[in-house]
């Protein structure tokens, strides 16, 4: 196994994974500031000024009411507050398995734990892959691009199954894993499989 940094002076977040049997093109919740300055700028929040007057102010409201509804309000936010925290987007990958497929995984969890709690993954098996694009949308007033799979679910219907797609990385990575994917999976117009009958 061997993990690079190709473009390690604009986007120290992309890696890549190498192995003899899968490539791993991985996007980590962080980045490099535009300015030039070098800094680091988090996609994830730890803990915040804002969470401990968060639990003083819950811990007061606890100790000053009695009524039953406020205790669990109390306890619902509480929850709420620590479900958001733990279920940050950590890591977005799409892992090419050359024969077999390609899987899109989305990683969540909190950013001081070196492990996630939650991994969200879908397979798109080759044999329904049409074709790798790269697109452009329209978000707010700006323009993004996105790495997008043309997948075949039935004769009739294609659906578009987006890549990094809460990530949103930027444009020069996106061609990056698509030119490495292009020259990993077979032409697409040699994967369609033909019905019996």
């Amino acid at each position: 196994m061997q993990r690079s940094w190709p473009l390690q002076t604009t986007n120290p977040e992309y890696s890549v994974l190498r192995h003899s049997g899968y490539r791993e093109y991985k996007v980590e919740n962080w980045y490099l500031a535009r300015d030039g300055s070098g800094r680091v700028v988090h996609g994830t929040s730890n803990l915040t000024v804002f969470d401990a007057v968060l639990v003083a102010g819950l811990s007061f409201l606890w100790l000053k009411v009695t009524s039953r509804f406020w205790h669990l309000l109390c306890i619902s936010l509480a929850l709420f507050h620590i479900w958001g925290k733990c279920n940050q987007i950590l890591s977005e990958s799409v892992v090419l398995l050359p024969s077999l497929g390609i899987q899109l995984e989305t990683c969540r969890g909190f950013p001081l734990f070196h492990k996630p709690f939650s991994i969200r993954r879908e397979f798109i098996p080759m044999s329904s892959l049409e074709d790798v694009i790269i697109n452009e949308g329209l978000r707010r007033w700006d323009v993004r691009y996105y790495l997008a799979f043309l997948r075949r679910r039935d004769m009739n219907r294609v659906m578009l199954e987006v890549a990094y797609k809460n990530l949103l990385p930027h444009h020069n990575v996106l061609v990056h894993v698509y030119h490495d994917l292009y020259s990993q999976i077979p032409n697409p117009t040699t994967i369609h499989i033909v019905p019996d009958g």
